[in-house]
């Protein structure tokens, strides 16, 4: 196909991908963040206590972690697209039938384990990968777009599943989540999502078919980047990706522990389940700004700043929340923390592309979200036990809330500068050979 293809629409396809995106992720991880919501209702049916519940939760974390590395080579294999279409169905399956629970173990295995795989193959790592082959310039800035419809599904499905339950019970709710999941989410996905714009006669941003410059000459290339890798494994041999990997530890020890443990811990603080639920909700909603924001404003002054930042915000958040006496101090960490919580997604992937490129970037950034999955396993069994030993969440939260500025500093070091190919100048086109005589 041609450039024909570009100028018949008034809209770059690349927006189709991006709304497309935005809307799996409002359904699907909305219903995946409501998790929250049913620890209390399951526990009291079955009389697990909290650090057994938060079982089923390291388990997802763990097994999200450990199976986003190769489901991320299978996305770079393929393209992607199918992979993203079958974690679709399978999280829509699991979460329905999750309103069959009747034993922990099948708890762990629904809901840590195969809904887990399945989040690894559709989640905002692999749809991340699939954006940055459709923009550039704006690479960022839609990345942050597509990490705002899971902060929106956290919006409105969190206290709408609260709503549910309160209103039915909590395996109604589980199957109403998992039906919107197949008959909402999937269908958008399956006619929307293509696999690259070279498909289509397109070029990345919808930026015109570039053969010859506006002097008839050939363009200058796309600079390849000092730490351009071939191999997934090359990128660990360099500090960038150690720093990034490590601050992701903490952001998923930071984010795993409110996703499981925020509205039990606001529940001990005497709100009603349906305020929890709501301030749980108005915190993700916030994310909306928050990760489209932090895009732009990376897109224009670079990452690795805004992305300590984020951290440092985030840590100030848990501090408030913890030291500021009353109920306000729910809402103040909803409105600190609910900027903070989908941008570094938005600014890791983003700043990965640019220092590693795209050849692998779905195997690497699975490899670094790993180490977000890590932390989320780790802070979730913690926050479980120390809850059964103190009777209170006071210590896991001061725990993960402290882990935060190191992390802000160990983001705020990388040398962006000399790694990203967006500082690096256009690698002249090699001249035409002379006609031979």
């Amino acid at each position: 196909m041609s450039q024909s293809t570009q100028d018949k629409s008034p809209v770059f396809y690349g927006w189709y991908i991006v709304g497309a995106v935005f809307f799996v992720a409002l359904v699907s991880t909305g219903a995946r963040s409501a998790m929250g919501n049913f620890i209390v209702p399951m526990s009291d049916e079955f009389g697990w206590s909290r650090t057994t519940i938060s079982i089923a939760g390291v388990m997802g974390a763990l097994v999200n972690g450990l199976s986003q590395p190769f489901l991320g080579q299978l996305f770079d294999r393929t393209g992607g697209r199918r992979v993203i279409l079958w974690g679709i169905i399978v999280i829509g399956l699991t979460t329905a039938l999750l309103s069959l629970t009747f034993h922990i173990l099948f708890l762990i295995f629904m809901f840590g384990i195969v809904a887990s795989i399945a989040s690894s193959a559709s989640g905002l790592n692999n749809a991340g990968a699939l954006l940055a082959r459709w923009f550039r310039r704006r690479r960022a800035t839609v990345m942050g777009i597509s990490s705002a419809g899971a902060s929106m599904g956290g919006l409105l499905l969190v206290p709408f599943a609260m709503y549910l339950l309160n209103a039915t019970n909590w395996r109604l709710t589980w199957v109403v989540l998992g039906l919107a999941i197949l008959l909402l989410a999937f269908p958008v996905a399956y006619f929307f999502l293509k696999e690259n714009p070279s498909d289509m006669g397109l070029q990345p941003d919808g930026d015109p078919d570039p053969q010859l410059d506006a002097s008839g000459n050939a363009p200058a290339e796309r600079p390849t980047g000092p730490l351009e890798a071939h191999r997934w494994s090359d990128s660990f041999r360099s500090m960038p990706i150690w720093q990034m990997s490590a601050a992701y530890f903490v952001c998923g020890a930071t984010t795993f522990l409110l996703s499981f443990h925020f509205v039990p811990y606001a529940l001990e603080r005497g709100v009603s389940p349906n305020t929890a639920a709501t301030v749980f909700g108005v915190m993700l909603g916030l994310n909306v700004f928050g990760s489209v924001g932090s895009g732009m404003l990376s897109d224009k002054f670079g990452r690795k700043n805004l992305l300590g930042l984020v951290y440092f915000t985030r840590g100030c958040g848990y501090m408030l929340l913890l030291f500021v006496p009353g109920d306000a101090s729910l809402w103040i960490f909803a409105v600190v923390a609910g900027f903070s919580w989908f941008a570094t997604p938005t600014l890791t992937t983003s700043l990965t592309a640019d220092i590693y490129g795209l050849r692998v970037l779905g195997t690497i950034a699975g490899v670094s979200f790993l180490f977000h999955q890590l932390g989320g396993a780790a802070s979730v069994l913690l926050a479980g036990v120390l809850y059964d030993i103190t009777g209170s969440y006071t210590v896991p939260f001061f725990i993960a809330g402290a882990m935060l500025f190191p992390a802000a500093l160990a983001s705020a070091t990388i040398r962006e500068r000399k790694y990203s190919v967006r500082y690096l100048p256009p690698t002249p086109a090699p001249a035409p050979a002379a006609a031979g005589g």
